[in-house]
Parts: structure tokens; C-alpha cells; sequence
């Protein structure tokens, strides 16, 4: 079943009640920083099992302490609730 597309007004909802993101290039975008690659890594592995279970990849980037995130839903053309929920997942991990 292909993931509905949020309005605009659902997505600022919904970013109110997810610190730390924001909308960047029409995408949902955060930006952590841990306290070496071993952590920033670590935190990447943790993500990317629940990103699989849930059959939704992140585009995301490394370096060092840094993983910068953006995630949308290709299929649907912007963000749904796929994104929030993989978002919310991301922020429990990185606590």
C-alpha cells in the first residue's frame, strides 16, 4: 500500500512535536552530533534495522561525530507518515 502524502499543515504539526527537525529541500531534516564515529556509527546500524523492518531508507551522510539525515517518501512525492515514525525512531536511538 503506497504512503498517502501529508499537507503542508499536517507536516508543521507534526514537526512542532519532533525537536530537532526541520524541513530542508522539502524533506524532513535533522543534524546529530555524538561524541565520536564509534557512537555516530553505532547510532547508524541501530537506525538502519528499523529503517529495514519498515521497508524505509533514510539518504543520510557521516563524517566522523556527524550523521546529517533527510528523509522523504520518493513514491508519494514528499512526506508522509512513514517519515515521522522512522523520525521518532531515530530520536529515541539517538537518546
Amino acid at each position: 500500500m503506497a504512503a498517502t502524502r501529508l499537507s503542508d499543515a499536517d507536516v508543521q504539526k507534526r514537526l512542532a512535536e519532533l525537536p530537532g527537525w526541520t524541513m530542508k529541500g522539502g524533506k524532513l531534516h535533522r543534524e546529530y552530533e555524538f561524541a565520536d564515529f564509534v557512537e555516530a556509527f553505532s547510532f547508524m546500524s541501530a537506525c538502519a534495522l528499523c529503517a529495514e523492518r519498515a521497508d524505509h531508507h533514510p539518504e543520510w551522510f557521516n563524517v566522523w561525530n556527524r550523521v546529517v539525515v533527510d528523509l522523504a517518501t520518493h513514491d508519494a512525492g514528499g512526506i508522509t507518515g512513514k517519515d515521522f515514525a522512522l523520525a521518532s525512531k531515530m530520536e529515541k536511538l539517538a537518546a
